[in-house]
């Protein structure tokens, strides 16, 4: 098997526009006052979360997908259950969030953190609809409130076929102060970065390029991509998702860190050890995402980035 690098078009231009019912033949984006929804040929492919909404009473969360639809319209993802209340659909999140030697926020269960969609735009073409959001990360640990990390994050999704939609993230992360870093959790297990909270059927089966994988504790070197499938449909019909780490993102292949039940799917970034963000460059982490119809054994499709 081998990975394709995909190109993608130079990211975010000044003086992003707001995106109302903005359409092609294929794709729709339509903007409510909390956040974005796209379609594609009138059925859901995801709703973006733009601006913060409490979860549970508690936890103020936005920038992050929720619901993320599979191709028949059936949800997969999970929005503040009951055991990780601060879980949220797609989401990218960081434990350790720090300025020189102070931890000034924890981004996973956004405590003292606020993220400030300050610019977003959307843009259909034939084949793709992307969404542009320009994000700045505020706490009252840091100077009035004043931004201390400017993140764009570029969702693009393509055309689907009957079996399956790819839907690209490239999330940009750049200090705006020195001595900026990030990090997962301060454990063995190192979780943060790209998260996926989807249901957890009974039958749920993890597929990587060494064969089907089990679920641990800690995390797993499964190489650069994994397939999640199970009983995901509403009515029980098996579908799943496959996710692919660019070689691009820093850590490639970046570990896993994988639940059987009641918590999320984490593809490991940058793990328990922080990373310095540059103030003159961006860390660019990249991956693909292959919406399918039934299990990883039997998808064909010519949206796959794998052959």
């Amino acid at each position: 098997m081998r990975f394709f690098r995909l190109c993608l078009v130079p990211l975010f231009l000044v003086g992003f526009s707001s995106c109302i019912n903005k359409r092609n033949d294929l794709f729709n984006f339509l903007e409510s006052e909390q956040g974005i929804s796209l379609y594609e040929r009138g059925k859901p492919v995801y709703y973006y979360q733009k601006e913060p909404k409490i979860l549970q009473n508690e936890y103020i969360c936005n920038n992050y997908l929720h619901p993320l639809y599979s191709l028949d319209g059936d949800t997969l993802t999970e929005e503040s259950p009951a055991d990780h209340p601060y879980h949220r659909g797609v989401f990218w999140a960081w434990h350790q969030v720090f300025i020189d030697t102070i931890s000034v926020a924890d981004g996973w269960i956004m405590q003292d953190l606020s993220l400030e969609v300050s610019g977003i735009k959307t843009e259909v073409t034939g084949s793709s609809a992307s969404l542009k959001a320009e994000v700045l990360w505020k706490s009252p640990n840091w100077r009035y409130n004043k931004p201390f990390i400017k993140e764009n994050t570029l969702i693009t999704v393509h055309n689907s076929d009957k079996q399956s939609r790819r839907v690209d993230f490239e999330i940009r992360l750049r200090a705006l102060v020195p001595d900026v870093s990030i990090g997962g959790s301060n454990d063995e297990k190192g979780y943060g970065g790209l998260c996926f909270r989807i249901k957890m059927p009974d039958d749920l089966v993890f597929i990587s390029e060494r064969g089907q994988v089990e679920a641990q504790t800690g995390q797993i070197e499964a190489g650069p991509w994994l397939d999640i499938s199970g009983s995901l449909g509403r009515e029980g019909e098996k579908c799943g998702i496959t996710i692919y780490c660019d070689t691009i993102t820093p850590n490639f292949p970046a570990p896993w860190i994988l639940r059987q039940t009641g918590s999320m799917q984490n593809i490991v970034f940058p793990g328990r050890q922080r990373l310095n963000l540059p103030a003159d460059s961006d860390v660019i982490l990249r991956y693909q995402v292959l919406i399918h119809k039934g299990d990883k054994a039997n998808l064909k499709s010519g949206n796959s980035v794998v052959n």
